[in-house]
């Protein structure tokens, strides 16, 4: 809870800062919102071996503050659900079996990216994310040739780490002046688990999706 006061207060001075910086540069400072599609894994598959991708979202706020002529910082605040899946598929006497076990894991996230802008439209960029973990469920679906079923389960939080730390890579392009497509990977460079006593789990997770500039 520290970590999470801690990053968000953070996160609000850098906002404080950025329209301060806005009254005064002549390359003001845009505010914006964003919002896509995640497709997130974990390493080592959370000790299960043939677990895959999951699909999540993200959805949050930025400032872009210019530094120089091609190169902005852009703070960001976001949701990510992050986590990975295992589907099977069987056959008993004639009946066909399917379950979809996932692990889902909410963090407020905040990346602080550093961009290059190679032309007004499109840029490249590179920088830190921070992430504090709000929720973490897991999710069973299972099914038979004429029935489904759902359970969730609740997970200790105690059991993971609070503080997620990655680095991000990804680029930009903005079809006109305020609205425009990105793509970032991240990926986890610390354990979600705070006892684990084997390989260290991580987040990883590539997000595409939509940002919109205020004007």
């Amino acid at each position: 809870m520290k970590k999470l006061i801690l990053g968000l207060a953070l996160t609000a001075g850098t906002f404080a800062f950025a329209q301060q910086t806005g009254n005064t540069s002549s390359n003001p400072v845009t505010f914006g919102v964003k919002g896509g599609m995640n497709v997130s894994s974990l390493s080592n598959g959370a000790d299960l071996s043939d677990s895959k991708s999951k699909i999540g979202f993200n959805a949050g706020v930025f400032a872009n503050i210019p530094l120089a002529s091609s190169f902005s910082v852009q703070p960001e605040v976001l949701y990510n659900d992050l986590g990975s899946k295992v589907t099977r598929e069987y056959s008993v006497l004639g009946n066909n079996y399917k379950s979809e076990y996932s692990r889902n894991l909410g963090y407020v996230a905040v990346p602080v990216m550093f961009q290059y802008n190679a032309t007004p439209e499109f840029f490249l960029e590179a920088g830190p994310e921070f992430g504090f973990l709000v929720s973490a469920k897991d999710k069973l679906k299972s099914s038979t040739n004429n029935s489904n079923n759902t359970q969730v389960a609740t997970l200790d939080k105690d059991d993971f780490q609070t503080f997620n730390f990655g680095i991000g890579i990804g680029a930009g392009y903005y079809f006109i002046p305020n609205l425009g497509i990105t793509a970032r990977y991240t990926a986890g460079l610390t354990d979600i688990y705070k006892n684990n006593s084997g390989d260290a789990v991580k987040n990883n997770v590539f997000q595409v999706g939509l940002a919109y500039k205020f004007k």
